[in-house]
């Protein structure tokens, strides 16, 4: 069967805008123009449709869908299973957030008593979701779902206190960051301090450590633009400086 722009909107929920703009970027071209001018998409282009529809779902970016799809070993089948896999993830991330706030909910209506330590396995899930969201696809890239989801399962048993511990260093790195900047001197002692305290910050929630990683990782920060806006909010020039702070530190450990 085929299908207009008007209908193939009607039909999936998407705006005729959208199919056209996905048109004139090469995401989503239709199978043919008819005689009339009109856009004609075919089974094909449904298929697809459907398949960046999947990756919006998941937060993936057009460009990146753009570059899956176009890679020549894309398999469709494949794909749509590992779709399947991440949204159960992400279904379970949110059962979790959910009975955390029933919990809550509970213990203060004066129902049910709420341990301490339950009490954060909400903010727990949603720091997990919102740095795979953010990083997800580069890290696991980097260092492989093994160590990527050992990482989250310490997060996710952590104990109050070093959560608190680990919440509060990464503020005071954010600081510290501010006032080693200002000394220009990646090798200065307040800039050793801030790489020292970074790779303590990391110890919490890494399953284990290492200066490759912790110096791959700095690489990283500088690299990749979401990264790099992340300190570079706090400090201009502040993620190179963090990044060469690190790499001193790990040449005279």
């Amino acid at each position: 069967m085929e299908y207009t722009v008007n209908k193939l909107a009607r039909m999936s929920g998407v705006s005729g805008r959208t199919l056209r703009y996905y048109d004139q970027i090469g995401l989503l071209k239709p199978a043919r123009i008819n005689s009339s001018g009109y856009r004609i998409y075919g089974q094909k282009e449904v298929d697809l449709l459907q398949q960046i529809l999947f990756f919006r779902e998941l937060d993936v970016s057009l460009e990146d869908i753009m570059e899956i799809i176009q890679q020549p070993d894309f398999n469709q089948s494949k794909t749509l299973k590992d779709h399947y896999e991440k949204l159960k993830q992400k279904r379970a991330r949110l059962d979790k957030i959910m009975a955390n706030i029933e919990k809550t909910i509970a213990s203060i209506e004066g129902g049910v008593a709420m341990q301490d330590n339950e009490k954060f396995a909400g903010f727990k899930e949603k720091l997990i979701e919102t740095n795979e969201k953010n990083y997800g696809k580069e890290i696991r890239k980097k260092y492989g779902d093994e160590t990527v989801d050992a990482s989250n399962a310490k997060l996710r048993d952590m104990a109050e206190e070093d959560y608190k511990a680990m919440t509060e260093l990464g503020e005071e790195i954010m600081k510290l960051l501010k006032e080693a900047y200002v000394t220009g001197d990646p090798s200065s002692e307040k800039a050793q301090e801030l790489a020292e305290k970074h790779k303590k910050w990391l110890m919490y929630s890494w399953p284990s450590y290492s200066k490759e990683a912790h110096a791959g990782l700095a690489e990283m920060y500088v690299a990749d633009e979401r990264f790099k806006a992340y300190y570079d909010n706090a400090v201009k020039g502040g993620t190179k400086f963090l990044r060469d702070s690190i790499l001193i530190y790990l040449g005279s450990e």
